[in-house]
């Protein structure tokens, strides 16, 4: 690998599939869950951790690449919703066709298609004729940090407002904000309300893994020749806090350090995005496939193993089906997307016939000089 170049779409899918496989041996265990099913769960919460750190990266990037706030609107409502609106219309056309003339079947279709394309899902997470009886009904139940995505866009012009305002204490205000959201996150624990596990996962509490993310952004020149020493001691904060509860704010530490390191480290390319860039559609479309096999009887009769592969071809099958029919057609011609597809093809040609040439800094886009646009 280059000098230049990054991982990020090998980190990106890497957390996609972690968050998949809990989610693959969580829905098809018994009532009393598998026996490392706790152990999942921690690794799949570091791992939606760890997409708000690299979506704060790259969404404060675009950002400041935008030409205007209308510009940097269209850029992110592109390449999350079509996608989204899609996998919220699925199951939604499933249950109508195999609830047709059921009555409040159609309410309860219309009810959950109007909350989930609004972001909403925890309004109306199942619907009529799917899932029921399985140890978790819902739908998708991948799609809750969706409604975080989405908030932190929308606040994120705000936010660079501000702290650009405040000049040389840049730093400072968004160290505010880190102390903020543990604060927000501590005090919904410690109320121990019914609902305060959820408020404390919602965007106040989830703005810390972003504000690293919008930190690397401003690092980004200084992250490559420091990877390696980044990579060690995210690995050691992210293993303190895990062991030591007292120490939990550290994992923001760990994580970041982490990413930056298998972004950036010496190594080979690990590129993940070769035929498509799939991260986004895994994410999106695994829930409701591991729950309609499930539900068809198939992790019966192969084996929790055997369901979980068969899950894992068919969710990448469908996200390649989403990138290339939906996702990719929803963007504008002149998208980094588009453009990094052609760059790849045309970077490999020029390996091939001249295997000593670097090409790694045309062949990833998300980080390059100030002038270039950003893959976002």
């Amino acid at each position: 690998m280059g000098t230049t170049s990054n991982r990020f779409d090998f980190v990106r899918l890497t957390l996609a599939s972690l968050v998949f496989l809990y989610h693959a041996i969580a829905l098809s265990s018994g009532p009393s869950g598998g026996p490392f099913e706790a152990e999942l769960a921690i690794i799949a919460e570091l791992a939606i951790q760890g997409f708000f750190i690299v979506s704060g990266l790259l969404v404060y990037g675009s950002l400041e690449r935008s030409r205007s706030l209308s510009d940097y609107a269209g850029k992110r409502f592109r390449r999350l919703y079509p996608a989204y609106l899609v996998i919220v219309a699925i199951p939604a056309l499933l249950s109508l066709g195999l609830t047709f003339g059921e009555p409040g079947a159609l309410g309860g279709v219309l009810r959950y298609f109007g909350a989930n394309a609004l972001f909403l899902n925890f309004l109306e997470p199942t619907l009529p004729g799917l899932f029921e009886g399985q140890r978790f009904t819902a739908v998708n139940g991948a799609l809750w940090t969706l409604k975080i995505e989405v908030m932190f866009y929308l606040a994120l012009p705000l936010i660079a407002r501000a702290l650009t305002r405040l000049s040389s204490l840049w730093w400072l205000g968004l160290s505010a904000l880190v102390v903020a959201a543990f604060a927000w996150k501590h005090t919904m624990l410690v109320l121990d309300s019914d609902y305060s596990v959820q408020l404390a996962r919602q965007l106040p509490g989830q703005l810390m893994f972003f504000a690293a993310g919008m930190a690397l952004w401003r690092l980004r020149d200084r992250l490559v020749s420091n990877a390696v020493i980044a990579l060690g001691l995210g690995v050691v904060a992210l293993s303190v806090s895990l062991l030591v509860p007292e120490l939990a704010a550290l994992r923001v530490i760990g994580l970041t350090g982490l990413i930056v390191g298998v972004a950036f480290a010496p190594g080979p390319e690990l590129n993940a995005a070769r035929w498509g860039d799939v991260s986004y559609g895994v994410y999106i479309v695994h829930f409701p496939i591991i729950q309609g096999l499930i539900m068809a009887g198939v992790f019966q009769s192969l084996g929790q193993a055997g369901g979980v592969i068969l899950s894992a071809g068919l969710t990448l099958a469908a996200s390649f089906l989403l990138w290339w029919w939906v996702e990719k057609p929803a963007l504008r011609r002149d998208s980094h997307y588009r453009k990094a597809t052609k760059q790849r093809a045309r970077d490999e040609r020029i390996r091939n016939d001249h295997p000593g040439r670097d090409t790694s800094w045309n062949s990833d886009p998300d980080l390059k000089s100030p002038g270039a646009p950003q893959r976002l």
